[in-house]
C-alpha cells in the first residue's frame, strides 16, 4: 500500500511495492504490501492473491505452489536439510545421485544418514549397518566426513542470516528462524523470503531443504516434516488445534518413549485427549512437563528464538570391529576419544565442567554415566581420568561391548579453563604439553604424535 501526503491531503494507492522517496513537493511513506498474497511459486517466486488455475504457476508452469490463506502473516520458520550428509555426498559425486546412499561405518557400525532412495528400501538412521545392507544390498556406503558436512552447514547458516539475524541453530543441518519485522527489509512477506532462501541454498550450496512456516516454534517444526523432501508446508492459526487433534502424543516435543508409555497407560494416545484434561491435573500427574503438554496440545508455544543458542555437549564415539570385553582395550579407545573431544573443545574455545561415558553392549543395550569435574577443563587427561573412573565402575572384563563414547558436558567459555589449581601443581605443565601436541598435529596430522596410553598393550 502506498500512502501519499500531499498538501495535507492523504491519497491512498493499493498494490504498490516501492521504496521510500522524499521529494520537495511531497513525502511518500511507503509500506510494503502483497495485496493479500495467499500463494507463491517456489520455483520462480511468482505471487498470487488466489490459487492459480490448474494448481500450476501461470508464469513458469511449476506445480510447486505453496497455498495458505494466512501465508503472508506467518513469520516463524523451521528449516531442515533433506538427508543432509547423503545430499552433500551426492552433490560432490554426480555418479551416485540416482543410487541409494548410506553414510555410516562398516558392517558393525550404524547408519548415520541415508538418502530417500535408501529409505524407500527400509533403511533408517541409527539402524545397524548389517540390517541396512540386508534390506538395501545395492546401497553405496560412504564413511562420514564431518568436516565437509560442517563446512556446508556453516554456508547454509550464513545464508539463513541474510534473511534474518534471528537464527537459532538446532544442529548442523537445521535451525529456527524468526522473520517477523523483515518485510520492509526484503520487500516481501516472510514466506517469499523463505522461498528465495531455499532457492539460494539449493543453487549455492547444492543441497535441498524443507521449510515449515507457522506462528510458533513447535508448529513450525511439525510443519517442516509434512512435505519432505524439498518441501514447504504451512500450519496457520485457524487450523492448528484441529490439525493436532488426531496426532499421536509422540509428536509433542519432550515426549519420549517413557512418557509416551505413561500417557498411554492413562488412556491418552492422541493430542486432542490432552485438551480434555485441565492443565493443573496434567501437572499433578506428570510434573512440570504437564504444563508443556497442555500448552502444546492447545497449539501454544511462547518460546522465542535464541540466536545465541550454543551446543550443550561435544562428544565422540567409536564402534568396534569386534565386541570387546577387555578393559585395557576399552581404555585405549577411551583415551583416543578423550583426545578427540579435547581437540574439539579447543577448536571451539570451550571448556567443560562435566563428562559422560556411553557404552553399548553386544545386545545393543546402552548405558550412560555422568560425573561433574572438579573444575572446568579442556584437557584430554582430565576428560579421560573422569571417564576412566566411570568405565572401571561399569565394565567388569566379562561383558562384551560394541561401542564406547565420551562426551564433554556443561560447556563454558574456554577462558574458564587452564587456571592454576593449588591442588594440581602440574596443571600449567600439562596445558603446555597439550598445546604443543595440538600444534604438532595441526602441522603434520593427528597420528604423528601421541601419548603412551594411546597404544594397545
Amino acid at each position: 500500500m502506498l500512502v501519499e501526503y500531499l498538501n495535507d491531503e492523504m491519497v491512498v494507492y493499493h498494490d504498490f511495492s516501492v521504496i521510500m522517496i522524499e521529494l520537495s513537493c511531497s513525502t511518500f511513506v511507503l509500506i510494503w504490501h502483497t495485496a493479500g498474497m495467499i500463494a507463491i511459486c517456489r520455483d520462480c517466486i511468482a505471487l498470487y492473491d488466489q490459487m492459480p488455475a490448474n494448481d500450476a504457476c501461470a508464469k513458469c508452469g511449476s506445480a510447486r505452489i505453496v497455498h495458505h490463506l494466512e501465508l503472508e502473516n506467518l513469520s516463524m520458520a523451521h528449516i531442515d536439510c533433506d538427508s543432509f550428509f547423503a545430499s552433500v555426498e551426492k552433490r560432490d559425486d554426480p555418479s551416485i545421485r540416482g543410487k541409494p546412499v548410506i553414510v555410516g561405518g562398516g558392517k558393525r557400525g550404524v547408519v548415520a544418514a541415508c538418502c530417500y532412495i535408501a529409505r524407500i528400501h527400509g533403511v533408517r538412521s541409527a539402524m545397524p549397518m548389517f540390517k541396512a545392507l540386508a534390506v538395501c544390498p545395492d546401497a553405496v556406503v560412504i564413511r562420514p566426513n564431518m568436516e565437509k558436512y560442517k563446512t556446508a552447514g556453516y554456508q547454509i547458516r550464513d545464508l539463513m542470516r541474510t534473511a534474518t539475524p534471528l537464527v537459532e541453530p538446532i544442529s548442523i543441518d537445521e535451525a529456527f528462524l524468526d522473520l517477523s519485522g523483515t518485510a520492509r527489509v526484503h520487500h516481501g512477506a516472510p514466506a517469499e523470503t523463505l522461498a528465495k532462501l531455499a532457492k539460494r541454498i539449493e543453487d549455492e550450496v547444492g543441497v535441498n531443504v524443507s521449510i515449515g512456516l507457522s506462528f510458533n516454534k513447535f508448529l513450525a517444526k511439525l510443519a517442516s516434516d509434512i512435505d519432505k523432501p524439498r518441501g514447504f508446508a504451512v500450519i496457520g492459526q485457524s487450523e492448528a488445534v484441529s490439525y493436532l487433534k488426531d496426532k499421536p502424543v509422540g509428536i509433542l516435543w519432550g515426549v519420549g518413549k517413557a512418557l509416551r508409555t505413561k500417557l498411554e497407560k492413562d488412556g491418552i494416545t492422541h493430542v486432542g485427549q490432552l485438551r480434555d484434561v485441565e492443565e493443573n491435573e496434567l501437572i499433578a500427574r506428570y510434573g512440570s512437563i504437564g504444563r508443556r503438554l497442555s500448552r502444546f496440545a492447545n497449539a501454544k508455544d511462547m518460546r522465542a528464538i535464541d540466536p545465541e543458542s550454543k551446543a550443550k555437549s561435544i562428544s565422540a564415539e567409536t564402534t568396534f570391529h569386534e565386541d570387546i570385553a577387555d578393559i585395557e582395550a576399552l581404555r585405549v579407545s577411551l583415551w583416543h576419544l578423550s583426545e578427540k573431544v579435547a581437540r574439539r573443545l579447543g577448536q571451539s574455545n570451550l571448556a567443560c565442567d562435566g563428562i559422560q561415558l556411553k557404552l553399548k553392549a553386544a545386545d545393543f543395550k546402552t548405558v550412560t554415566r555422568s560425573r561433574k569435574l572438579p573444575g572446568p577443563t579442556r584437557l584430554a587427561d582430565d576428560i579421560y581420568s573422569a571417564a576412566e573412573t566411570l568405565l572401571v565402575g561399569e565394565a567388569d572384563g566379562r561383558k562384551l561391548y560394541r561401542l564406547i563414547g565420551v562426551g564433554a558436558e556443561r560447556l563454558l567459555p574456554g577462558d574458564h579453563a587452564g587456571h592454576l589449581d593449588l591442588a594440581d601443581p602440574d596443571l600449567e605443565k600439562r596445558v603446555k604439553v597439550a598445546d604443543a601436541i595440538d600444534s604438532v598435529r595441526a602441522k603434520f596430522g593427528d597420528k604423528v604424535i601421541g601419548k603412551g596410553r594411546g597404544f594397545r598393550p
